[in-house]
């Protein structure tokens, strides 16, 4: 193990030896509860705990016996790719009562546990809260009863309990992420895609109705990421008269020649008056109103259900560690805390601040301040809002203010799923903030031939659905055509420039602000939206389309590993693709449960490939008999992925046989996921507008003259904002030879990856450890802050 820095807070500090950790599953379910559960599980052995199921939720607590079970580390094998719960999950009425309370404080005394995980609602976590709160109680009560020692009340003092957010409505305030919204995005999106093509064909109106009692997530995310035509959400209500401003936009979407309409009704949406507004009614409107042929249909509990999508898998397996941390570090003064998600950090919060800010919300609703709720929901749910409402209401043509601004779009680089969506959103708001959209085919190398075309509203539509990239893409960079490329900015006026693409796109435009002192027609505002599947662009932390890809692999490694199941005694090498950047192998491995990832970042040589193999082999002798190895593509010239299949086939011979398997480009294609549709969406809007206030603030005598650093902008996320940042400025960050960022923040995660698979290792927990505080934001920091 390295030298460890100074300055820096590592785990092994924290004993769990002596302590023991319960974990349950409350509510309901949620897909990615049982990779929190895993994550728990493991994190709790490898600290020397001991682990307890507690199946049932607080049913099981209550009723004790053969509910509370001390787990082993292969009992939570095989559980990652599994949807809903596999400890189960049970509402309880007994454990609202103090009695129930008692039954269950005895039950968990008996087996020395006062450390409590609990994935749930905020019911659930509620519930939790006034366990702790009222444990000392609990336990002098069952001492005078005889139920316990006297010694145990001193022993087991004091009750810890950390949340984690499991819910698919994403309506725990604190949180911009609970676990299993993104798998139930999925769900929608992938029905939404079907009706879709179907819709298409004999011009229908389809209405489809998403979970959401109290909170409108999921339907204002799936509108976003699918451009429906109107959707319904309880913090929003619609305009009195909205019945006959929606049948005006559906009309005028068919008169343009728009073969269906697609409108999205959260379960609990309502007007402004508070009164229900059903998926029924809204058909009996258009078929009334319009004449138009509409079906209704119901998600229902389909949302729910299947697999964990990457994103949920990541965020669970990282929240169940942060919460085993939490717990080691807990004193009896810590407040009960939930782990929670902000931007791309684990951070936790005091519980009841959480559930108090979640109650608020309902508050708001019911005393109609809608505009309160909305901001109570926090950044996230308000930033979707406000591009939602950009996007959807198209200006009638006699009414956008015309600044005359010619704004280009294009793609360089490889294609990666969600390009498309950040075009349509760059196009209709330029138009909306009254800019002339032009199309740049097939890069800067369509650029040099005057492949440029004006871009209009309809010509955008259904396009945030599609992959790859529809207006062509070519690594070529500009450089060798730049006097061409100045040519054609000067004949068809383009005054602004967003390029969407990866590392390419960030060299293009660096080579763009270099020629400035040659080329006048370079002096104009250009920002760059990173999309690539390797994200490897430096200044941002995400990328458009990584998350597509990573979905793509994990999806296969999880049937190569029931492919295995059958065989037994298997180990399948993987290789991903990512260039040098580890990125896809390392987060595919974690979401996935491989054993080793290997990667250009982190050097290895052929000792850690023989640590590797005997790992294995000790595995094999448990009842986990299959393994799983995913290899970058750039890891190591010499180390080949075929060298280390022989490798692992040489030295694991009369132990298990080995497979391998190339990936290839079915990473870069297939339809966009929900993430890379909705981050692509909403970077793209914040990108035209800071384009426009770019145009405003350089135009002088009748022409834009944009040559300072900072009219040359990447607009990347960096740990909880988005933030605009000169390309000149990140030249530093960048490594120019291997095309990666010098710095990478999910490296940190790599020790979770190892930990999870069982190898002893150093895990920096300096980011971790601080009790934050619930923030109530500003209109201001929305319009500035964060995704």
């Amino acid at each position: 193990m390295a030298d460890q820095p100074a300055d820096k807070k590592f785990f092994e500090n924290l004993s769990g030896a002596g302590k023991a950790i319960g974990v349950l599953t409350s509510g309901g379910d949620a897909q990615g509860m049982n990779a929190a559960v895993r994550a728990v599980v493991r994190m709790g052995i490898y600290v020397e705990a001991k682990v307890y199921f507690i199946y049932e939720g607080y049913q099981g607590m209550v009723d004790g016996g053969d509910n509370i079970v001390e787990v082993s580390w292969e009992s939570v094998s095989s559980i990652l790719q599994v949807g809903g719960t596999v400890i189960g999950s049970a509402r309880c009425k007994a454990f609202r009562t103090r009695e129930g309370r008692l039954k269950a404080a005895c039950n968990l005394i008996q087996r020395g546990i006062t450390n409590l995980c609990v994935i749930g609602g905020d019911g659930s976590l509620t519930g939790a809260n006034l366990f702790r709160e009222e444990w000392s109680g609990l336990l002098e009560e069952l001492a005078q009863n005889g139920q316990i020692e006297e010694e145990a009340v001193k022993k087991y003092a004091y009750l810890n309990i950390v949340g984690m957010v499991g819910s698919i409505d994403n309506d725990f305030c604190g949180t911009d992420m609970t676990i299993g919204t993104d798998s139930a995005l999925h769900r929608i999106i992938e029905v939404v895609d079907a009706i879709m093509t179907t819709a298409q064909s004999h011009q229908r109106t389809f209405v489809l109705e998403v979970m959401g009692r109290h909170c409108g997530y999921l339907a204002l995310v799936s509108a976003l990421a699918c451009g429906s035509d109107w959707v319904f959400i309880p913090e929003y209500p619609p305009e009195e008269g909205w019945e006959e401003q929606m049948c005006v936009k559906l009309s005028e979407n068919r008169a343009r020649k728009k073969r269906l309409n697609i409108i999205i009704v959260a379960e609990g949406a309502i007007d402004c008056h508070n009164k229900p507004i059903t998926s029924e009614q809204v058909k009996n409107l258009v078929v009334q109103q319009l004449g138009f042929d509409t079906r209704v249909t119901i998600l229902g509990h389909v949302q729910r259900g299947g697999t964990p999508s990457a994103f949920d898998r990541i965020l669970a397996s990282r929240m169940g560690v942060e919460a085993v941390l939490a717990l080691l570090e807990a004193t009896p003064d810590t407040p009960a805390c939930v782990v929670s998600l902000s931007g791309n950090q684990a951070v936790r919060l005091p519980l009841m601040e959480c559930v108090q800010m979640t109650q608020e919300v309902q508050k708001a609703m019911d005393e109609r301040k809608f505009c309160e709720a909305v901001r109570l929901r926090g950044r996230s749910f308000e930033n979707n809002l406000n591009t939602y409402k950009l996007l959807s209401h198209r200006r009638p043509d006699a009414e956008p203010p015309k600044t005359n601004f010619n704004v280009a779009v294009l793609n360089v680089g490889a294609p990666a799923a969600g390009m498309n969506a950040a075009v349509r959103s760059a196009v209709r708001v330029g138009i909306t903030e009254g800019h002339n959209m032009f199309a740049v085919i097939d890069g800067f190398e369509g650029f040099a031939r005057g492949q440029i075309k004006e871009i209009k509203w309809g010509d955008v539509g259904g396009w945030t659905g599609q992959g790859g990239s529809l207006l062509g893409t070519k690594r070529t960079l500009p450089a060798k055509y730049l006097e061409k490329i100045a040519d054609q900015m000067r004949a068809n006026n383009i005054n602004a420039l967003m390029v969407i693409g990866g590392f390419e796109a960030y060299e293009s435009c660096l080579q763009l602000a270099e020629a400035r002192a040659r080329f006048e027609e370079f002096c104009i505002p250009v920002c760059v939206l990173p999309a690539t599947i390797s994200n490897n662009v430096p200044g941002t932390d995400f990328s458009i389309g990584a998350d597509t890809s990573l979905n793509a692999i994990v999806e296969t490694c999880d049937r190569i590993k029931q492919s295995a199941s059958g065989t037994k005694r298997r180990v399948f090498i993987i290789e991903t693709m990512g260039g040098y950047c580890g990125y896809l192998a390392n987060m595919g491995a974690l979401a996935a449960g491989a054993d080793a990832a290997y990667i250009f970042e982190e050097k290895f040589d052929i000792r850690e490939l023989q640590a590797n193999v005997e790992h294995l082999t000790e595995k094999m002798k448990t009842s986990i008999q299959r393994g799983l190895v995913l290899r970058n593509e750039n890891s190591n010239e010499n180390y080949t992925t075929d060298f280390i299949y022989q490798l692992y086939s040489e030295e694991g011979k009369g132990v298990f046989d080995c497979r391998k398997n190339v990936l290839g480009h079915m990473q870069q294609g297939g339809a966009p996921s929900p993430f890379d549709r909705n981050f692509g969406t909403k970077i793209s809007a914040k990108a035209v507008q800071w384009i426009s206030k770019k145009l405003r603030e350089t135009y002088r005598k009748g022409k834009v003259f944009a040559n300072t650093d900072d009219s040359v902008c990447l607009l990347g996320m960096r740990r909880r904002n988005l933030v605009f940042q000169p390309v000149v400025e990140l030249k530093d960050q960048a490594d120019f030879e291997h095309r990666i960022p010098k710095e990478q923040w999910w490296l940190k995660l790599r020790p979770l990856m190892k930990i999870l698979a069982k190898y002893k290792t150093s895990y920096d927990v300096s980011d971790s450890g601080r009790l934050e505080h619930v923030a109530r934001h500003s209109p201001k920091e929305v319009e500035t802050g964060a995704i």
